[in-house]
């Protein structure tokens, strides 16, 4: 057990360092992005809505025909003890599936067993500042591929896309990048949902239209519900962020709801957190606990 916090890492059945663990350059993860993966955030000692990743995880192998070596089961036990080792009542968790070590060439039938690797440490996406203040996004000019190419529902190993926009973003100054299809709809942020507040509602764009289907943004969609806030998943142009009273982003690696300041240079709405936006903040932060699982043994 670290005790201080420092990265943990659950790899081929034990627990090590971060900085000492090790795969090989044979594994079809590195070599050629086969596999899954699952953010998740544990507050206050409990993993956030543990299953629900689970089962978005068990859902995404059965896509790429991957096996879960053991099932669900033994993967969720390895996200919990990473988690005790780690020993952070605060930190993000990185659960990964590869379709491990085969032949160099593309054959996922020459992998005879997947890897399971937990990650348990520390992670920042923006500045303290800037998760209070605002964000600021920048249109990225590559595009998110359909989902008959790359479906983003899955979450693989493959987030070039995702890499090429926010790098492109951080060179022009931005925090984050705004990712559109080849229609030009939004799909969402370069590591992200992206919610909008029009005409007293609260809109994100669908699946269909490139964007992940977050756990962090269905939890955000339960709340509004219970608030009485209307939502609609509906297709989002460019143009219709500009017209939001209120623009902000979900997601485990964000740390849950993260308001945005500004598109292109130009202020959304008030330029920063919302009224709706506080309210579901608010309310986000109420239901940690009662949606967590208690990484206690």
């Amino acid at each position: 057990m670290s005790g201080d916090g420092s990265g943990m890492v659950w790899l081929d059945g034990e627990l090590v360092d971060l900085s000492a663990a090790r795969i090989p350059v044979i594994d079809h993860g590195l070599l050629y992005g086969d596999g899954l993966f699952e953010g998740m955030r544990i507050y206050g000692d409990r993993v956030f809505r543990l299953d629900r990743h689970l089962e978005r995880l068990a859902a995404g192998a059965r896509a790429l025909a991957l096996e879960l070596p053991g099932g669900i089961p033994p993967i969720r036990d390895v996200v919990l003890a990473t988690a005790r080792a780690h020993g952070g009542s605060e930190a993000y968790v990185r659960l990964i599936v590869t379709r491990g070590d085969g032949a160099l060439g593309v054959d996922p039938t020459s992998c005879p067993r997947p890897r399971v690797i937990c990650v348990v440490d520390r992670v920042a996406i923006y500045p303290e500042e800037k998760r209070r203040a605002g964000v600021d996004l920048v249109t990225a000019s590559v595009r998110r591929p359909p989902p008959d190419v790359l479906d983003p529902r899955v979450k693989s190993l493959n987030y070039l896309n995702n890499a090429l926009a926010k790098g492109e973003a951080r060179r022009q100054g931005a925090d984050d990048a705004l990712l559109l299809n080849r229609e030009g709809l939004v799909a969402e942020a370069a590591v992200a949902n992206v919610f909008a507040v029009r005409e007293g509602a609260l809109w994100t764009p669908p699946g269909s239209d490139g964007a992940l289907e977050g756990i962090n943004r269905a939890t955000v969609l339960e709340l509004a519900r219970e608030q009485g806030i209307a939502t609609a998943e509906r297709s989002l142009g460019r143009v219709a962020l500009f017209a939001a009273a209120e623009v902000f982003l979900t997601g485990s690696g964000v740390g849950g709801l993260v308001p945005v300041r500004s598109l292109d240079g130009q202020h959304i709405g008030a330029g920063g957190a919302g009224p709706v936006f506080q309210r579901l903040r608010k309310a986000f932060e109420a239901c940690k606990p009662r949606l967590g699982v208690a990484i206690a043994s």
